[in-house]
C-alpha cells in the first residue's frame, strides 16, 4: 500500500531500538526522510545504517530529549539537513518507580521529563511550520498503563504510579491536541501498547528468568493471544497514522496490546 508521504520529513524520538525504532523503519519504507534521536551513539549509528539500507535520506543525532537545548538542536539540525518537519513521533519514554509514600518531587518530575515534556517541546517546535502549510502528523506512543493497571508491576514488583500518570497526561494532552489543530489539517493520534519486547529489552530479559510453565501462567492471565507483542507492528501502524489515509482519525488512542486491556474505554 502506498501511504502518500514519500519525501515527508519526519522526526522520531527514542529510535535506536524498540518501537521508535520501528517506527522510523516504517517510515523510511514509505519514502519518508527521517531523523531519529538517542542517547547512545553506537546505536543511533547503527539504527541510521538500516534506514539508509532502504536508499533514502536518514540522519541521526545524539541527543537527550530531557534537555530543551540538546531537543532544539535535534529539530534545527532536522531541518538544516532534510527540509521542513512534516511527521513527530515521540517514542521516548521511561518510569521511576516508586509508592506515594516513596516517591520524590525529583521521582514525580523525571517520569513527567520522560514521557510527556519532550513530545509537548517537540511539537511546539514543529508546530507553525506544519501550520503554515496545513499538512501534519503526529503521533505519540503511550502506554496502555495510561488507561488501566497493566501487568508490569508482576514483572517489575515496583509502583508504576508516576509512570502512569505521565502516560495519562500524555493521552489528556493528545486529545485536546487534536481538536485544537484539526481545522489546520493536522491529525494527532496516540498508540497505547500493553506488553511489547525486542531481543535484549527488558521485558525480554525478564522472560528469561521465567520457567516456561511461569510464563504459560502469565499469558493466560494477561495476553489473550498467548504471547508478547513486538515492534515492527507497531511501527506499521505509526506509518498509517502519519499517512495520506487516516484523513478523518484524529484523537484517537489505539490500544496494542494483543487483547490484554480489560476497559471498556
Amino acid at each position: 500500500m502506498d501511504l502518500g508521504i514519500n519525501e515527508r520529513v519526519a522526526m522520531v524520538t527514542g529510535a535506536s531500538k524498540g518501537m521508535g525504532k520501528a517506527s522510523a523503519m516504517a517510515l523510511s519504507e514509505e519514502g519518508c526522510k527521517v531523523a531519529i534521536c538517542a542517547r547512545n551513539q553506537s546505536d543511533l549509528d547503527e539504527a541510521v545504517k538500516e534506514l539508509r539500507g532502504f536508499g533514502g535520506h536518514a540522519i541521526g543525532v545524539c541527543a537527550d530529549v530531557t534537555d530543551e537545548d540538546d531537543l532544539e538542536r535535534f529539530y534545527h539540525q532536522t531541518v538544516a539537513e532534510l527540509g521542513a518537519v512534516d511527521i513527530v513521533v515521540n517514542a521516548v519514554g521511561g518510569a521511576a518507580a516508586g509508592t506515594v509514600d516513596t516517591m520524590t518531587d525529583e521521582d514525580w518530575q523525571l517520569n513527567f521529563d520522560r514521557n510527556l515534556f519532550p513530545g509537548i517541546r517537540l511539537i511546539r517546535l514543529a508546530l507553525p511550520g506544519m501550520k503554515e502549510r496545513r499538512w501534519g502528523r503526529i503521533v505519540n506512543i503511550g502506554s496502555v498503563t495510561g488507561r488501566e493497571f497493566g501487568p508490569d508491576f508482576e514483572m517489575t514488583r515496583d509502583s508504576l504510579m508516576g509512570y502512569m500518570s505521565a502516560k495519562a497526561a500524555l493521552i489528556a494532552m493528545s486529545k485536546h491536541m487534536a481538536i485544537q489543530l484539526a481545522p489546520h489539517s493536522i491529525l494527532v493520534n496516540m498508540v497505547a501498547p500493553g506488553i511489547v519486547t525486542y531481543p535484549g529489552g527488558r521485558r525480554d530479559l525478564w522472560s528469561k528468568t521465567q520457567s516456561p510453565e511461569a510464563m504459560e501462567e502469565f499469558y493466560a492471565r494477561h495476553l489473550p493471544m498467548g504471547r508478547f507483542g513486538w515492534p515492527e507492528p507497531v511501527g506499521a501502524l505509526v506509518a498509517f497514522l502519519c499517512s495520506e489515509k487516516p484523513g478523518f482519525l484524529t484523537g484517537a488512542c489505539i490500544n496494542f496490546d494483543g487483547g490484554g486491556s480489560r476497559s471498556l474505554l
